[in-house]
């Protein structure tokens, strides 16, 4: 299936971030709040965030789609993560720590 340019481009938009927190928000942007606030974790943390942020939020559907939603990112390149004790942990950063190399001329 070949993607024409604004299909591609909404599809591999950059994450926005929240700047808060609200019920009505989009599921999507409440799981990219919750990573946000946890800087790093798993699908789990993340539903434990939202749970945290918004009680009686989780069911099997959030669990589904939260895991679907971060795997789907971070397939698109648009999630950091990598692979601990078995589980699939997320961030934001793309770069961490700053480069300490230097260009020759």
């Amino acid at each position: 299936m070949t993607l024409s340019d604004q299909e591609f481009r909404e599809e591999f938009k950059p994450l926005h971030v929240p700047a808060s927190f609200h019920p009505e928000n989009l599921i999507e942007d409440k799981i990219v709040f919750a990573l946000a606030q946890i800087s790093e974790g798993n699908s789990t943390q993340v539903i434990e965030k939202l749970e945290e942020l918004e009680p009686g939020i989780k069911n099997e559907q959030l669990i589904q789609k939260v895991t679907e939603f971060l795997k789907d990112k971070f397939d698109k390149g648009l999630l950091n993560g990598s692979a601990k004790d078995g589980q699939n942990y997320y961030n934001l950063s793309k770069i961490t720590n700053p480069n300490k190399g230097s260009v020759n001329r």
